[in-house]
């Protein structure tokens, strides 16, 4: 097997110094080994160091990945041969599950994860009318330009940035064609055959191309500028957060639908790459008093997890009930239906997070949906 050489520009957040540290980071692909040369100082940061848990689809512009307990940044490839490789298989579009579809939203989720589609951004968000005219800006002066500006700001919708080989092609197919009679007909697996009605309420929205992708993309997750606006309610409420190890096992879409299932509203939904900082910050009031406390952080920041506002009369008492005791070995000899019995593995990815104390429910939602998403 070929020693393939891939390089990335990496940032690495030097908390005592305060300061962001660019580097070189150079990935070889026969023994998994990474090595980083430090820009500012010019001098090899790291020699070359096999890492046994590092795979090249989990690198791409926009990744976190923990190194040595250093939380790496991917900000942009390192060099035109690694850009030529890597772009056509990071291809990227937008997914959005529509209102009429959002209390499908984990089936939906859970095929996408099945389906090989890397998920690296994900909000729920409620479009304003101006919002939407600004979004469908292209099918202004159609027929249908009205109803369906009235369709999507009829509820939240579920905007993600997908990711893989073909990714604009790949789930245009998987969608299936617009109208959903017609889906039915010939794509009787897609989603729209699944979950649409007719053609403005045919559950999912793909982008038609690369370019609209980019646009689409920029449009939901802005780089620059204010962020869309979130649909936490911020009430009556309990925070859960679906650890990293079970988005990246594409345990996600089940989990959402597991909840949803048992009569919880699940009324906001967001991707989150945690620093390390903000990890520590928030399990804060496990800080001495619970022995994996440095493991919780390590796992928490290790990839994206998926924060929820799940609402329900005594949201808190009742979620906690849901997701079970912490080591989910207990779990599945005393509560086998819950959800850290079914989808964790240990006390430390144990799937979900959710909140101990009632009185911290809606403090939890509001770090993730104030504090964090700005």
């Amino acid at each position: 097997m070929a020693d393939q050489r891939y390089c990335f520009i990496v940032e690495w957040y030097d908390q005592f110094a305060q300061l962001v540290r660019p580097y070189q980071l150079m990935f070889y692909s026969r023994d998994n080994s990474v090595e980083m040369f430090d820009i500012k100082n010019h001098r090899i940061f790291l020699k070359r160091t096999k890492l046994d848990g590092l795979k090249l689809e989990n690198l791409y512009v926009g990744a976190t990945v923990d190194l040595f307990s250093r939380q790496i940044t991917f900000v942009d490839y390192g060099d035109e041969f690694t850009r030529n490789c890597l772009s056509q298989q990071k291809e990227r579009t937008l997914g959005i599950i529509k209102p009429d579809a959002m209390n499908k939203v984990g089936q939906i989720l859970d095929t996408i994860f099945q389906s090989g589609f890397k998920v690296t951004k994900m909000k729920m968000c409620q479009l304003t009318r101006n919002e939407a005219f600004e979004f469908y800006q292209e099918h202004q002066g159609k027929v249908f330009f009205d109803k369906l500006i009235s369709f999507m700001t009829s509820g939240p919708v579920l905007a993600f940035e997908l990711m893989g080989v073909d990714a604009v092609g790949k789930w245009r197919e998987m969608i299936g064609p617009t109208d959903s009679s017609e889906a039915r007909k010939v794509a009787p697996s897609s989603l729209r055959s699944r979950f649409g009605k007719d053609n403005t309420e045919n559950a999912c929205h793909g982008s038609d191309g690369v370019a609209s992708a980019a646009r689409e993309l920029e449009f939901f997750f802005p780089s620059v500028g204010p962020v869309r606006r979130n649909t936490a309610k911020c009430s009556e409420c309990t925070c859960c957060v679906i650890k990293p190890h079970a988005v990246q096992g594409g345990n996600a879409g089940k989990i959402i639908s597991a909840i949803m299932e048992a009569g919880f509203e699940v009324s906001a939904i967001e991707m989150f790459h945690m620093e390390k900082a903000n990890a520590e910050e928030f399990y804060e009031v496990y800080k001495g008093v619970v022995q994996e406390y440095n493991s919780m952080v390590l796992e928490l920041t290790s990839g994206p997890c998926i924060a929820l506002e799940v609402r329900a009369q005594n949201a808190p008492t009742a979620f906690r009930e849901m997701s079970g005791p912490a080591d989910p070995e207990i779990a599945r000899h005393l509560r086998p239906r819950t959800l850290r019995a079914l989808f964790g593995q240990d006390k430390v990815k144990n799937a979900v997070h959710c909140t101990d104390l009632p009185e911290d429910g809606l403090l939890e939602v509001e770090y993730f949906f104030k504090v964090l998403d700005r």
